[in-house]
């Protein structure tokens, strides 16, 4: 039986699964890694690769790898990750692995896993959104991952909602990954709270100044999703990340701010939903990538 594994490069942790050619999981596990020293992560891939080829007795997987950052033009490898996973540019892991290996980025990765499996299926076009430490994104079109020239298609998180707003890692002034992105909550809150979940536990005590922020947080992620329904015409948006763990508190009034900012000719709208897959969301994804790759 030919299987497909897919692999997770994270900063603490690598994520794999093995599915088959139909999409149904075999097997999944982690595996610990180290952000700072890319031949623990190396490593660890190689350990999780061989771990999974055992299990499924499979010793020709075809392997699809989800990484941060830009991949290049064939997919094999990442072409643009400054700052962080040392050695992870074009680094070549069809040699390393042993096995023919595709490379995609994480946000496209975990699109196609719900696109597949999960709160996308059957779905032509689709916009991803993560909300954790910064936003990433990712569009499905005609139902493909679309990646675009320079394969720097998908990156939302990087639109500007306030043009004399605070520059992003990018240089972009008043992002979407700014107004609500873990990696900005203590700005944001003028020090008083660290991470996104402390500034919600507060406003759910009825701290009304952790209200004002977290709500002019998520109506400024309302206006980009309108923004994006403009532009792509998308019939759902998958929201993923730490930070829809907040339920209600981020769905009920996200949708409250989508009356008010987001076109809709005709009465048609794009539906918002919460993500399925959690943190395995781009292993699945990945592994998904080479059964479709290896279709072509």
């Amino acid at each position: 039986m030919q299987t497909y594994i897919g692999i997770d490069l994270g900063g603490t942790r690598i994520k794999g699964v093995a599915i088959d050619a139909n999409r149904k999981i075999l097997h999944q596990l982690y595996t610990p890694t180290n952000d700072g020293d890319d031949l623990v992560w190396k490593s660890a891939i190689l350990r999780t690769v061989t771990e999974l080829k055992s299990i499924t007795k499979d010793s020709k997987p075809f392997i699809g790898i989800s990484a941060p950052g830009i991949t290049n033009e064939s997919n094999t490898a990442i072409a643009c990750m400054p700052g962080r996973l040392q050695g992870l540019e074009e680094f070549n892991w069809t040699d390393y692995l042993g096995h023919s290996t595709l490379v995609i980025n994480d946000a496209i990765a975990a699109l196609l896993a719900e696109a597949r499996l999960g709160a996308a299926k059957d779905k032509e076009n689709v916009a991803l959104l993560t909300l954790g430490t910064g936003v990433g994104g990712a569009i499905l079109i005609d139902g493909k991952p679309y990646q675009g020239s320079f394969h720097k298609a998908g990156h939302i998180g990087h639109m500007v909602i306030d043009s004399e707003g605070t520059p992003d890692v990018t240089g972009m002034p008043g992002s979407l990954e700014d107004a609500i992105g873990n990696c900005t909550i203590e700005r944001r809150s003028n020090g008083r709270f660290s991470q996104t979940h402390e500034l919600l536990e507060a406003m759910r005590k009825g701290d009304q100044e952790a209200k004002m922020i977290w709500l002019l947080s998520v109506r400024k992620l309302a206006i980009g999703l309108a923004s994006v329904s403009n532009v792509l015409s998308p019939e759902l948006f998958v929201l993923g990340g730490g930070i829809t763990e907040a339920g209600d508190d981020l769905f009920n009034p996200l949708r409250e701010y989508l009356e008010i900012y987001d076109w809709r000719p005709n009465g048609n709208r794009a539906q918002v939903v919460k993500a399925v897959f959690g943190d395995m969301a781009g292993a699945v994804g990945a592994a998904c990538y080479a059964i479709e790759s290896n279709l072509k």
